[in-house]
């Protein structure tokens, strides 16, 4: 006994599971509100709807109940797919894609017009599996894009084509009012005299169609008025009482009715909700029939697969939720080829619904149960109610949502889009209005990229111009050599480019240098270097890379050289340039950076200067690339020549540095001295004697670390021979920027003058001798002979502020 009792406690163990059932309860409670809303929702769509998914002519009359199933259907296997988990939103809505409905009309008159409407088991039979087909490749295609996590590439499609299909379904919904209003075949309607006299000069069909215009225009303006989420439900319940109450107080006859329009004339209103199933017959499908449809399928295709990337971000914005949107396709992609194995429609989620059902309680994955429930019921119940429904109804609804579509392509995107965009919005509604619906998907996409090609052509891929003397390298160099590479750097053009390089946007481009090279543009300033910097450049086509190579014979007539610079071979844009030829052309060269080509293009300038005297000192150091064969060649033009000799004699040979005799060649440091600061004043040997036991001669191999950015000043350096490299990082975001010291030069100058960490990593990139003064004995320099002190800091003062102006220079113009 007392082991029995023991055992009482672990009794309690259904607790968990009534804790759930009253959870769940409480929330099916709570979602009643939202349960009723959403079904109101559904009805309306339904009827609306899928009253209209097959035409309502020919072999296709009276199918409006079997359309009305279908609805139900798809809307009930997307519901159930995302409430078990398959959508990020707890109460999603789902429901049948109902701008499929103009290509699905134009699948069954194809099919019909392909078979001939004297077979008409065979057209219903195909035309069926044509719909059932059109939800599997729906389904197949949203899965595959979740699955791979392309998702956010549907967004990059052109928003406008979008919104021009939109409204040309919104104009089709408009035509449908009018002809599920007057029971017009809608293969019928055309822009015709004889169509405008049946709808606008026949006073019975007038009598039909104006009510559910009436009503749907009363509509807006209630709801521009009023906003309220149950203003719309409860308006379309009213009308049918309105109309009821009409009919009894008048005693009018519901056959009477339903003969002259009034009521829907249900001829398989008493047909079980599965009747659509009995159409599907693979024997008599005409495969030859469906095959021909495929451009309309992929046209049908084209356009679902737009919605879902574009509906669920906005659904998250208005719910405040964060979801996934490649699971969400992959949740669409289960639901439609669920939908396409159970022979219905495509369906996805549906953002008003959704927003609807969130706002008066539907936030629950039970609250979705209970809303796939409801409209299984509908479904279970039958057509038959819907022969007692309203024309006027239907009619309405389907105004309202045309008026709807229309209006949010032409009135509310007038000032947010181009004057380009909004004319390819109304021609592809045009298009599809006058012609069809496949065909204006497609004029729209053709028109968007003539636009874009004439968009971008109007672009200039130019993004500045400028000659070499108002740009320099941030090489280090001596300032009389630097007072002459900015006067022979005038030979020098540079084109920054940007963008993508194309048919359209190279011609501006070739005429631009066709122009540097004309007469007028060559007398003023010949040219030695053509500098094209194409960092800022997407791509180039094959039209452009062919550009490019029109441009190189041009300019090796004139014997100028391109240097292009920005990408490497291993690039997209290297192996475009690469393939028609043209790096492998003579007179071409390619540098990675915008720097390093203008390094090189003054390393050639300052060669061919003392190439000219027959001399070279030490200081010529030239770092980068040494062929030197094309320019050499391209030098023996005579203008080119004479400016390249005149500059020299202005600049490096009216230097203040004493003859190279009076120096002596194993003087040093004075000799050194005299490089780093003669171009900023006079440098007095007897004066400056007095510097050198505060020197101290380093010699380092290549690849020795001088400082690290961040550590302190342990003083500054006078480059005697070799080449340093400094690199400077700003900020992790932005690529570092690195500077070269050569012989004559100073390093480190400003962090020891002012005692603050070094801005840069300085690595020895050749062997150096250098001339360090540490930053004690600068302190007793100061102390010892101030007065020499003080010259000496002026001068490297004046050195630096030119190096720093052009390193910052350097900085701006990579911008």
């Amino acid at each position: 006994m007392k082991g029995a009792l023991s055992l009482l406690p672990r009794l309690k163990l259904p607790t968990p599971s009534l804790r759930v059932v009253k959870v769940v309860s409480a929330d099916a409670v709570q979602s009643l509100p939202a349960v009723l809303l959403g079904t109101l929702l559904n009805i309306l769509d339904g009827i609306s709807y899928g009253m209209i998914i097959f035409p309502a002519s020919g072999v296709f009359s009276n199918l409006g109940g079997i359309g009305v199933s279908m609805f139900f259907l798809s809307a009930i296997i997307s519901q159930l797919v995302y409430s078990a988990g398959g959508s990020g939103f707890a109460g999603a809505n789902g429901s049948m894609m109902i701008e499929v409905v103009p290509f699905f009309h134009i699948l069954a008159n194809s099919i019909a017009a392909d078979i001939g409407e004297d077979r008409p088991h065979e057209v219903l039979a195909t035309t069926i599996v044509a719909f059932a087909l059109s939800s599997v490749l729906t389904g197949l295609t949203f899965f595959l894009l979740g699955a791979l996590r392309l998702g956010a590439l549907i967004g990059f499609f052109p928003r406008h084509i979008l919104v021009g299909c939109i409204g040309g379904v919104g104009v089709f919904l408009v035509i449908t009012g009018f002809t599920v209003s007057t029971r017009m075949p809608d293969d019928d309607f055309d822009l015709t005299l004889s169509t405008f006299k049946f709808i606008f000069l026949n006073a019975h069909n007038l009598g039909l169609w104006v009510p559910s215009f009436g009503l749907a225009a009363l509509l807006r303006v209630v709801t521009h008025k009023y906003d309220h989420q149950l203003i719309f439900p409860m308006y379309f319940l009213t009308i049918p009482i309105i109309f009821y109450i009409v009919v009894a107080a008048a005693h009018l006859d519901l056959g009477t009715l339903r003969r002259e329009g009034w009521l829907f004339d249900m001829g398989t209103s008493r047909e079980p909700w599965y009747q659509f199933y009995k159409l599907f017959d693979f024997k008599a499908t005409r495969w030859d029939a469906l095959w021909a449809t495929l451009p309309t399928q992929f046209a049908l295709l084209f356009f679902n697969i737009l919605h879902p990337p574009l509906n669920v971000p906005a659904l998250a914005v208005s719910l405040n939720h964060d979801v996934d949107t490649d699971k969400e396709l992959v949740s669409h992609g289960y639901s439609n080829l669920l939908a396409g194995a159970l022979g219905t429609v495509p369906n996805y989620l549906v953002y008003v619904n959704t927003v609807l059902f969130y706002r008066v309680g539907g936030t629950t994955r039970v609250s979705g149960f209970l809303l796939a429930g409801a409209t299984a019921v509908l479904l279970f119940i039958g057509t038959g109610p819907i022969a007692f429904i309203p024309v006027m109804v239907v009619g309405a609804l389907i105004f309202v949502l045309g008026f709807d579509l229309v209006k949010e392509a032409l009135w509310d995107t007038r000032h947010r889009v181009s004057r380009m965009e909004y004319v390819t919005i109304a021609s592809i509604m045009i298009c599809m209005t006058v012609w069809d619906f496949v065909i204006g998907v497609l004029f729209g996409i053709v028109v968007s990229c003539i636009f874009f090609v004439v968009q971008s052509s109007q672009r200039r891929s130019i993004r500045s111009l400028h000659s070499g003397e108002t740009v320099m390298s941030t090489v280090r160099r001596p300032g009389a050599h630097r007072a002459y590479i900015r006067e022979v750097s005038k030979q020098t053009t540079i084109l920054r480019l940007q963008g993508f390089l194309f048919f359209g946007t190279i011609t501006y481009v070739e005429e631009t240098i066709r122009t540097l090279v004309e007469v007028p543009a060559w007398q003023r300033n010949p040219m030695r270097f053509l500098l094209l910097d194409l960092s800022l450049v997407a791509g180039v086509d094959m039209s452009a890379a062919e550009a490019f190579v029109r441009i190189q014979r041009l300019l090796a007539a004139k014997r100028v050289v391109l240097v292009f610079c920005g990408f490497s071979m291993e690039s997209t844009i290297g192996k475009s340039l690469h393939n028609v030829g043209l790096l492998d052309m003579e007179g071409v060269e390619l540098f990675s950076t915008f720097n390093d080509a203008l390094e090189w293009t003054e390393n050639i300038y300052l060669r061919a200067w003392f190439d000219s005297q027959k001399t070279e000192p030490r200081s010529v150091v030239l770092s980068g690339r040494q062929d030197l064969t094309p320019f050499q060649e391209s030098v023996s033009g005579t203008p080119r020549k004479s400016l390249i000799v005149d500059a020299g004699w202005r600049t490096i040979a009216r230097d203040h540095s004493p003859p190279i005799a009076d120096v002596g060649d194993t003087e040093e440091p004075y000799r050194t001295l005299v490089k780093a600061f003669s171009s900023y004043g006079p440098v007095d040997r007897q004066q400056f004697s007095a510097l050198v036991p505060y020197l101290e001669r380093v010699s380092l191999p290549a690849g020795a670390i001088l400082w690290l950015q961040g550590d302190d000043p342990d003083g500054l350096y006078i480059v005697e021979s070799g080449v340093l490299r400094a690199t400077y990082r700003f900020n992790e975001h932005t690529p570092p920027t690195e500077e070269s010291m050569v012989p004559g030069t100073l390093a480190g100058e400003l962090s020891a003058l002012s005692g603050l960490s070094r801005n840069a990593t300085c690595v020895v990139e050749r062997p150096a001798v250098l001339w360090k003064l540490c930053v004690d004995k600068l302190r007793r320099l100061e102390s010892e002979r101030p007065q020499l002190a003080r010259e000496f800091t002026q001068l490297v003062l004046k050195a630096a502020k030119l190096d720093y102006d052009i390193l910052l220079s350097a900085l701006a113009t990579r911008q």
